[in-house]
Protein backbone atom coordinates (compact mmCIF):
# COMPACT_ATOMS: atom_id res chain seq x y z
CA UNK A 1 0.00 0.00 0.00
CA UNK A 2 1.44 3.38 -0.99
CA UNK A 3 2.03 5.96 1.73
CA UNK A 4 -0.48 8.44 0.21
CA UNK A 5 -3.19 5.79 0.07
CA UNK A 6 -2.46 4.68 3.64
CA UNK A 7 -2.55 8.30 4.73
CA UNK A 8 -6.03 8.81 3.17
CA UNK A 9 -7.29 5.59 4.77
CA UNK A 10 -6.07 6.71 8.22
CA UNK A 11 -7.59 10.15 7.79
CA UNK A 12 -10.92 8.65 6.71
CA UNK A 13 -10.89 6.27 9.68
CA UNK A 14 -10.23 9.15 12.07
CA UNK A 15 -13.10 11.14 10.58
CA UNK A 16 -15.48 8.18 10.72
CA UNK A 17 -14.53 7.62 14.35
CA UNK A 18 -15.33 11.26 15.02
CA UNK A 19 -18.73 11.03 13.32
CA UNK A 20 -19.67 7.68 14.88
CA UNK A 21 -18.32 8.51 18.32
CA UNK A 22 -21.77 8.89 19.89
CA UNK A 23 -22.29 5.17 19.66
CA UNK A 24 -18.94 4.60 21.39
CA UNK A 25 -19.18 7.25 24.07
CA UNK A 26 -17.42 6.44 27.31
CA UNK A 27 -20.37 6.19 29.74
CA UNK A 28 -21.78 2.69 29.87
CA UNK A 29 -18.50 0.77 29.98
CA UNK A 30 -19.57 -0.40 33.43
CA UNK A 31 -21.82 -2.99 31.80
CA UNK A 32 -18.78 -5.27 31.42
CA UNK A 33 -18.68 -8.23 33.77
CA UNK A 34 -15.00 -7.99 34.73
CA UNK A 35 -11.99 -10.25 34.29
CA UNK A 36 -9.18 -10.35 31.74
CA UNK A 37 -11.32 -10.23 28.57
CA UNK A 38 -13.34 -7.33 29.93
CA UNK A 39 -10.18 -5.40 30.81
CA UNK A 40 -8.69 -6.19 27.42
CA UNK A 41 -11.75 -4.84 25.59
CA UNK A 42 -12.34 -1.81 27.82
CA UNK A 43 -9.85 0.59 26.16
CA UNK A 44 -11.18 -0.48 22.75
CA UNK A 45 -14.81 0.18 23.66
CA UNK A 46 -14.52 3.92 24.19
CA UNK A 47 -13.41 6.32 21.49
CA UNK A 48 -11.96 8.63 24.16
CA UNK A 49 -9.52 6.02 25.48
CA UNK A 50 -8.73 4.64 22.04
CA UNK A 51 -7.88 8.02 20.48
CA UNK A 52 -5.85 9.23 23.48
CA UNK A 53 -3.77 6.06 23.62
CA UNK A 54 -3.25 6.05 19.86
CA UNK A 55 -2.18 9.71 20.02
CA UNK A 56 0.34 8.90 22.76
CA UNK A 57 1.98 6.32 20.50
CA UNK A 58 1.97 8.67 17.50
CA UNK A 59 3.41 11.53 19.55
CA UNK A 60 6.07 9.31 21.12
CA UNK A 61 7.22 8.19 17.67
CA UNK A 62 7.39 11.78 16.47
CA UNK A 63 9.46 12.80 19.51
CA UNK A 64 11.89 9.96 18.75
CA UNK A 65 14.83 8.74 20.80
CA UNK A 66 14.04 7.32 24.20
CA UNK A 67 10.63 9.02 24.14
CA UNK A 68 9.44 6.25 21.77
CA UNK A 69 9.27 3.85 24.71
CA UNK A 70 9.45 6.22 27.70
CA UNK A 71 6.34 8.31 26.91
CA UNK A 72 4.03 5.26 26.53
CA UNK A 73 5.60 3.68 29.62
CA UNK A 74 4.95 6.91 31.55
CA UNK A 75 1.31 6.81 30.41
CA UNK A 76 0.89 3.17 31.42
CA UNK A 77 2.53 3.64 34.82
CA UNK A 78 0.40 6.69 35.64
CA UNK A 79 -2.73 4.97 34.34
CA UNK A 80 -2.01 2.04 36.67
CA UNK A 81 -1.70 4.48 39.56
CA UNK A 82 -5.07 6.03 38.65
CA UNK A 83 -6.71 2.59 38.46
CA UNK A 84 -5.30 1.62 41.86
CA UNK A 85 -6.68 4.85 43.31
CA UNK A 86 -10.10 3.96 41.89
CA UNK A 87 -9.83 0.42 43.27
CA UNK A 88 -9.39 1.79 46.80
CA UNK A 89 -12.35 4.12 46.36
CA UNK A 90 -10.69 7.45 45.56
CA UNK A 91 -13.25 9.76 44.04
CA UNK A 92 -12.06 12.58 41.80
CA UNK A 93 -14.49 15.04 40.18
CA UNK A 94 -14.48 15.79 36.46
CA UNK A 95 -12.83 12.52 35.39
CA UNK A 96 -14.84 12.26 32.15
CA UNK A 97 -14.18 15.87 31.03
CA UNK A 98 -10.46 15.42 31.77
CA UNK A 99 -10.34 12.18 29.77
CA UNK A 100 -12.03 14.04 26.89
CA UNK A 101 -9.61 16.95 27.31
CA UNK A 102 -6.72 14.51 26.95
CA UNK A 103 -7.93 13.63 23.44
CA UNK A 104 -8.06 17.33 22.53
CA UNK A 105 -4.63 18.19 23.98
CA UNK A 106 -2.88 15.11 22.57
CA UNK A 107 -4.43 15.79 19.15
CA UNK A 108 -3.13 19.36 19.32
CA UNK A 109 0.30 18.10 20.38
CA UNK A 110 0.38 16.03 17.19
CA UNK A 111 -0.85 18.94 15.08
CA UNK A 112 1.56 21.63 16.24
CA UNK A 113 5.27 21.50 15.63
CA UNK A 114 6.98 23.52 18.31
CA UNK A 115 10.02 23.12 20.46
CA UNK A 116 9.13 22.30 24.03
CA UNK A 117 11.10 21.18 27.05
CA UNK A 118 11.60 17.41 27.05
CA UNK A 119 9.64 17.04 30.30
CA UNK A 120 6.40 18.41 28.82
CA UNK A 121 5.31 15.23 26.95
CA UNK A 122 6.01 13.18 30.08
CA UNK A 123 4.08 15.57 32.33
CA UNK A 124 1.08 15.75 29.97
CA UNK A 125 0.85 12.01 29.40
CA UNK A 126 1.33 11.23 33.10
CA UNK A 127 -1.30 13.74 34.19
CA UNK A 128 -3.93 12.63 31.70
CA UNK A 129 -3.17 8.93 32.22
CA UNK A 130 -4.13 9.16 35.89
CA UNK A 131 -7.65 10.18 34.85
CA UNK A 132 -7.82 7.39 32.25
CA UNK A 133 -6.84 4.96 35.02
CA UNK A 134 -9.45 6.40 37.38
CA UNK A 135 -12.10 5.94 34.69
CA UNK A 136 -11.00 2.35 33.98
CA UNK A 137 -10.82 1.41 37.64
CA UNK A 138 -14.08 3.07 38.65
CA UNK A 139 -16.02 1.12 36.02
CA UNK A 140 -14.92 -2.27 37.27
CA UNK A 141 -18.01 -3.96 38.72
CA UNK A 142 -17.83 -4.78 42.42
CA UNK A 143 -16.47 -8.24 43.17
CA UNK A 144 -14.96 -8.62 39.70
CA UNK A 145 -11.51 -10.12 39.22
CA UNK A 146 -9.45 -6.95 39.62
CA UNK A 147 -6.02 -8.37 38.82
CA UNK A 148 -7.25 -10.03 35.63
CA UNK A 149 -9.17 -6.88 34.59
CA UNK A 150 -6.13 -4.70 35.37
CA UNK A 151 -3.84 -7.02 33.37
CA UNK A 152 -6.21 -6.95 30.41
CA UNK A 153 -6.52 -3.20 30.14
CA UNK A 154 -2.78 -2.68 30.63
CA UNK A 155 -2.02 -5.13 27.81
CA UNK A 156 -4.59 -3.50 25.55
CA UNK A 157 -3.22 -0.03 26.32
CA UNK A 158 0.31 -1.12 25.44
CA UNK A 159 -0.94 -2.61 22.17
CA UNK A 160 -2.73 0.64 21.23
CA UNK A 161 0.43 2.63 21.97
CA UNK A 162 2.42 0.21 19.79
CA UNK A 163 -0.16 0.62 17.02
CA UNK A 164 0.28 4.41 17.20
CA UNK A 165 4.06 4.05 16.99
CA UNK A 166 3.71 1.67 14.05
CA UNK A 167 1.33 4.02 12.21
CA UNK A 168 3.73 6.91 12.74
CA UNK A 169 6.56 4.87 11.26
CA UNK A 170 4.39 3.87 8.29
CA UNK A 171 3.24 7.36 7.36
CA UNK A 172 6.61 8.94 8.04
CA UNK A 173 7.40 12.37 9.40
CA UNK A 174 6.00 15.53 7.92
CA UNK A 175 4.06 18.44 9.36
CA UNK A 176 1.15 18.10 6.93
CA UNK A 177 0.72 14.37 7.62
CA UNK A 178 0.92 14.86 11.37
CA UNK A 179 -1.63 17.70 11.22
CA UNK A 180 -3.96 15.57 9.12
CA UNK A 181 -4.03 12.97 11.90
CA UNK A 182 -3.76 15.31 14.88
CA UNK A 183 -6.49 17.75 13.82
CA UNK A 184 -9.27 15.10 13.57
CA UNK A 185 -8.17 13.70 16.94
CA UNK A 186 -8.29 17.19 18.46
CA UNK A 187 -11.74 17.81 16.91
CA UNK A 188 -12.95 14.53 18.34
CA UNK A 189 -11.65 15.75 21.71
CA UNK A 190 -13.70 18.96 21.38
CA UNK A 191 -16.79 16.89 20.56
CA UNK A 192 -16.18 14.50 23.47
CA UNK A 193 -15.55 17.40 25.82
CA UNK A 194 -18.82 19.05 24.82
CA UNK A 195 -20.64 15.77 25.51
CA UNK A 196 -18.97 15.33 28.90
CA UNK A 197 -20.84 18.29 30.43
Amino acid sequence: MKANHLFRVLLSAALLTFVAGGAWAHPGHGEHVGGFASGLMHPLSGVDHLLAMLAVGLWAARLGGRAVWAVPLTFMTSMALGALLAFVGAGVPFVEPLVAASVLVLGLALSVRSEMPRWVPFALTAGFAIFHGLAHGAELPGGAARIEYFSGFMLSTGAIHALGIGLALLIGKGASRERAIGVPIALAGVWLLAGAF
